[in-house]
This record gives C-alpha cells, sequence and structure tokens, in this order.
C-alpha cells in the first residue's frame, strides 16, 4: 500500500510504498477514505513530537473509511462497515489497523471527509471539558483557539451542555464562525484583553474552568480569568512552554486545579472507554445537527505539503481534511 512518508533530511513529505499492515485478533483492517491534519502532525515532521512508543511513525492521528478485512474474535464489524476512529498514528496511508472496540460508526447522512474531521477534535474536547473539567450547566468556560479544529468541537459541546462560553480568536473572521457555532461571547485576543471581557461577563467572579491551548503567553491574563475553585486544563502550548516568575499565591489564594493533559500517549484501553462516553454523549447529536464537524478545506492527499503550509498559515477555521481515495 501507499503511504505519506517524512524525508528526515529536509522535512519534506512524500508518497511511497509501505507494508500492508495485518488485522490481528479483535482488530479491523480499514481502507482509509479520508484523514484530518492536526497540530502534532507538524510537529512531528519537524522531528519536535515523536510518536509514543509502538505507535507508527506514518503521521495521521485520526480516520474514516471502510472495513477491508475483520480478524478473529470480531463480531459487531463485518466487510463493508463505514468506520472512523482516533489513531495512535498511521493515518496518511491507503490502509491502517485499528482495535475493533476503537471503530465509531458513521452516520449515513455523513461524508467520509465530515467523519474523518470528528475523532481528534470532538474526543479531546469531550475529554477535557467533559471528563477532566467535569462542566456543568450554568458554569463559565473560557475556551481558546476558538476557530481550531478543537475550539469548534468545544463550543458545541459547551453548548449542548448548558455552560456559558467566552471564546478568543484572532480574527473578526473567526470570532463570527465561533458565534455562529454558539460561543456566547467572543474576545479577538489580538486586539482586547480577554480577562478584561471575563470579569464583565462573569461579575468579577471568574470562570469555573479555562481549556487552554497556548501556554505561556496566556498566562498572567489566564490567572485574572480563572474563579476560585477552578479548573485550567493545558492541552497546548502554541504561546510557549515556559513562564518566568511564577507567583503561586493565586493557585492557593483560589485553590486552583491545573492538569496538563494530552490524548495521543494514553493507553488504548483509556481510548476505547474514552470514544464509548462520547458515542453516548453525542448519540444522536450528529445526526439531528446539533453536533456538527467544522470544515474548512479539503485536499488531495497527493497535496499533503500544502496541506501543511496552510495549517502553519493559522488561517482556517475548524479542520484541514485529506481525501485519500
Amino acid at each position: 500500500m501507499k503511504a505519506v512518508l517524512v524525508d528526515e533530511r529536509n522535512q519534506n513529505l512524500f508518497i511511497d510504498n509501505v507494508k500492508e499492515p495485518i488485522p490481528k485478533e479483535g482488530e479491523l483492517l480499514v481502507k482509509i477514505k479520508a484523514t484530518a491534519i492536526n497540530r502534532a502532525d507538524l510537529l512531528q515532521r519537524k522531528g519536535l513530537y515523536p510518536p509514543p512508543p509502538g505507535a507508527p511513525t506514518i503521521l495521521g492521528l485520526e480516520m474514516a473509511g471502510v472495513v477491508e478485512k475483520v480478524g478473529t474474535g470480531v463480531s459487531s464489524w463485518k466487510e463493508g462497515d463505514c468506520v472512523s476512529a482516533l489513531l495512535p498514528g498511521g493515518g496518511y496511508a491507503e490502509k491502517v489497523v485499528i482495535p475493533a472496540d476503537m471503530g465509531m460508526r458513521i452516520p449515513e447522512t455523513m461524508s467520509f471527509e465530515q467523519a474523518a474531521a470528528i475523532p481528534e477534535a470532538f474526543l479531546t474536547a469531550y475529554l477535557n471539558l467533559v471528563e477532566i473539567g467535569q462542566l456543568t450547566s450554568g458554569e463559565h468556560v473560557l475556551i481558546h483557539a476558538g476557530a481550531s479544529g478543537v475550539g469548534t468541537a468545544a463550543i458545541q459541546i459547551s453548548k449542548e451542555i448548558g455552560a456559558t462560553s467566552i471564546v478568543t480568536a484572532g480574527s473578526d473572521e473567526k470570532l463570527q464562525r465561533c458565534s455562529v457555532l454558539g460561543a456566547n461571547y467572543i474576545v479577538n485576543y489580538k486586539e482586547a484583553d480577554f480577562s478584561e471581557k471575563v470579569q464583565k461577563v462573569t461579575n468579577g467572579k471568574g470562570v469555573q474552568l479555562i481549556l487552554d491551548f497556548v501556554g505561556a503567553s496566556y498566562w498572567d491574563r489566564n490567572i485574572r480569568s480563572i474563579g476560585v475553585d477552578g479548573r485550567w486544563i493545558l492541552v497546548g502550548s502554541l504561546g510557549g512552554r515556559e513562564v518566568s516568575n511564577v507567583n503561586l499565591g493565586p493557585f492557593l489564594q483560589k485553590r486552583l486545579q491545573f492538569v496538563g493533559s494530552t490524548l495521543r500517549s494514553r493507553t488504548t484501553a483509556f481510548k476505547i472507554e474514552l470514544t464509548r462516553k462520547f458515542e453516548a454523549f453525542s448519540k444522536e447529536k450528529f445526526s439531528n445537527g446539533s453536533l456538527a464537524p467544522i470544515i474548512d478545506r479539503v485536499f488531495d492527499w497527493h497535496d499533503v505539503a500544502d496541506a501543511h503550509r496552510y495549517m502553519e498559515s493559522n488561517q482556517n477555521i475548524g479542520k484541514i481534511v485529506l481525501k485519500v481515495k
């Protein structure tokens, strides 16, 4: 089969032949129809984010496709079924093997491109808002990078929960889209201090939860934004990893919880359980339109280098998808 590979000498992407995976007991061989690009793919291509031990070295953390072969012991899937799944790697390829229990059924009304845009964004948002963040109806949540794939999913999930969302992004176009998705309040971080908006919206109490993709450059403003007993979930460090002169006083005074969270390095068993919980939460919501994957652009997988450059330009609103077949 063919897959996208990385030339380690110059970080260029190219398509070449690789060995086709063989499904073991409890696994499915899936013919990939579409995959999606994530920031982790860009970092891995540059050698800055090596895959976890045992994970495929091929890029791609999610996919949608058709079951081509069913491993022994699997009764819940058959050849020809349409399936999407979170992956530890291997999505930039014609075929991939997944645990059968990891698969999510694709609604009949949904395209492969749409289905491929769901796993990483929505499972990440669900994990950090619901399972870790314990967000409940009536609470305030500050969502950074609202126009990203995970951000657009987080806005929708927050709305479904009944929470009030305050969302940041870097352009009026991105913020307008966030509003359409259900963001209650929006802030252009390039033009205004989002912590001032938070204080105004919450009557000085601060938010109960922060979903933070940015890290260091937002540190002080996040401290000013979070309320007593607040939960602060760090899922990225787009604004840097090192914070100088950290004052731990607010963490004690406000009794804050600060949690670092990544999904890729979690165990397969954890990801399967998370997938099942998310399916229960999202049941019928994709079919009735309450939840929807937001796709900015679809590239042919032969144009994967262009797709990576497009993500690096930070223009996208929602997911960037690769059409494999």
